[in-house]
């Protein structure tokens, strides 16, 4: 709140108003902020208060927005701007009303309707004595806001004014209706009287400097709309700030030359999109990495990037295509790096001339080898893009063959890869041909079932539920022969270990009903099946 003395003509002691305004790091007062006049509004009528020689306490409503008191003396020693707010009732009170005993009344035609009440603000730049030109502004809820100005210094930085000041010369008033964003104006008006307006920038906030370049734009303040430009190109802005900036630099009109370098921050006229060999320079920057922690972490962060911009890549287009064979790419030379380890590692010979830290390295080879291929087929699962490597992995046969020679402690990622292609076909992620689906249930699912007690308790990425699912899925999208071959392996399998095999009996009673219920269902005339079977 700042107090301003209102002088009066018949030699009383002046009245003391407080008024609210916001003071801005440039240094000048400016027009307080529409919800700061919407709370003054609401401030009770001062007809009703006592005329003491003090001033009477402000009420709530009117000291919501808190700002430094300052003195007239000192504000006219430290700002070259002046300003005052007046009710309607009091805009600019005559000679023989100052001294009157209850404030002067507006005798006013009655309005057909209820109009809100208008509220005046008054404000000053530079020298007031050498004014010549007032602007009025007309914004929100009935505020209005009257600018006192000079010419020169409007016409020299602002096309808008200067337009306006050459058709209607001479001219003393301007109007302006219906303005958006009263306190921007003001503000960047105010900012026409500042010699270095990038420095008064400095202080501001991103979405500031983007209400003050919009209404620079509107005014044709060219030195201002550089000034917001070289700010937003210096400081950092992302997320909701990022969209905001990038949307108001392509809104401009005639500073496409400077608004380039910040709209390079985002988009590049190098690199194609997608930028292919960016991609796949990261893609083996991970698979290659030996240092465990770095390689996880930015294996979940890639594949999070994948998963929440579907964009990246499809099968729509050719760019997107050469992603996903890049993708390929990587998987088939992990796949043949972990074929020979395998090979290595079920070789007699070969483990009887290694010693103990050659084989430590090896078998953590082959987890890293595995690792890699999962969050590959777990990237192409998740894009929908896997069908060709349900084929790729079911036509495995020597690797699932040397699996069992593999002690299942090294070996149970690579059930980890069985298991999530098996989902990706039960969800419709993957969609092979049934050749496909029974090939890769018939290589791979009993590895899957003698790793399961290892996937269960010495996986983070295993989810039986999500495995069981998927597996079961799969199983019930076969022919009903091939359903029954595969559940009745799994039966026996199951009866024996128990937990340590998983748990498919969902997908064994829907076999069931296809198998011995509905035959029977289906029969003309019959409503439910034969209480005995022959």
């Amino acid at each position: 709140m700042a107090e301003f003395k209102i002088g009066r003509l018949d030699g009383q002691p002046p009245r003391i108003r407080n008024v609210p305004i916001a003071v801005t790091p440039e240094g000048f007062w400016c027009c307080p902020s529409q919800a700061t006049l919407h709370k003054t509004a609401k401030s009770p009528n001062q007809q009703g208060r006592p005329r003491g020689g003090a001033s009477p306490a402000p009420s709530k409503a009117s000291s919501v927005q808190r700002v430094p008191t300052v003195s007239s003396e000192k504000r006219a020693q430290s700002t070259p701007t002046r300003s005052r707010t007046n009710s309607d009732e009091q805009i600019c009170p005559p000679a023989d009303a100052v001294g009157a005993p209850d404030p002067p009344k507006v005798v006013s035609a009655p309005a057909p309707e209820k109009r809100p009440k208008q509220h005046k603000i008054s404000v000053g730049f530079g020298q007031l004595d050498t004014s010549d030109l007032k602007v009025l502004l007309y914004g929100k809820e009935g505020v209005a806001v009257k600018m006192i100005v000079h010419k020169n210094i409007l016409a020299e930085n602002s096309t808008f004014f200067a337009d306006r000041i050459s058709r209607q010369s001479p001219v003393s008033c301007i109007e302006v209706l219906d303005c958006e964003d009263v306190e921007i104006y003001v503000e960047t008006v105010g900012l026409m009287y500042c010699k270095d307006v990038k420095q008064r920038l400095i202080k501001q906030n991103v979405p500031r400097v983007l209400r003050i370049l919009k209404v620079a734009e509107s005014l044709g303040f060219h030195a201002c709309i550089m000034s917001c430009l070289d700010y937003l190109e210096a400081v950092p802005w992302v997320g909701e700030e990022e969209e905001s900036v990038v949307s108001s630099i392509r809104q401009l009109h005639d500073e496409d030359h400077r608004a380039k370098p910040l709209l390079k921050r985002v988009t590049s006229d190098v690199l194609t999109n997608p930028p292919n060999d960016t991609l796949a320079h990261i893609i083996d920057l991970v698979l290659k990495s030996s240092e465990d922690r770095g390689r996880r972490e930015m294996k979940s962060l890639v594949l999070k990037l994948f998963k929440e911009n579907s964009n990246i890549f499809g099968s729509s287009s050719s760019a997107d295509s050469s992603c996903v064979m890049t993708l390929y790419s990587y998987f088939q030379n992990c796949l043949d790096s972990l074929l020979a380890l395998f090979r290595q590692a079920s070789d007699p010979e070969v483990l009887a001339e290694q010693s103990s830290d050659d084989k430590e390295q090896m078998f953590r080879k082959i987890t890293l080898e595995a690792e890699n291929l999962l969050w590959l087929a777990e990237i192409l699962s998740e894009r929908h893009a896997a069908d060709k490597l349900t084929v790729i992995w079911a036509s495995q046969v020597e690797l699932a063959e040397l699996h069992p020679k593999i002690p299942a402690m090294h070996r149970h990622l690579v059930s980890c890869v069985s298991s999530r292609l098996l989902v990706a076909v039960g969800k419709g992620e993957a969609l092979p041909s049934k050749e496909t689906r029974r090939r890769l249930l018939d290589v791979w699912l009993p590895a899957l079932m003698d790793d399961y007690r290892w996937l269960q308790h010495g996986c983070r990425w295993f989810d039986r539920a999500v495995v069981e699912e998927g597996v079961g899925q799969t199983i019930l999208t076969l022919p009903l022969e091939d359903q029954q071959a595969v559940l009745l392996a799994w039966l026996g399998r199951f009866l024996k270990a128990g937990d340590g095999c998983p748990n498919l009996q969902r997908a064994f009673e829907v076999w069931w009903r296809r198998t011995f219920v509905r035959p029977y269902a289906e029969q003309p005339g019959s409503s439910s099946a034969p209480s005995r079977r022959h």
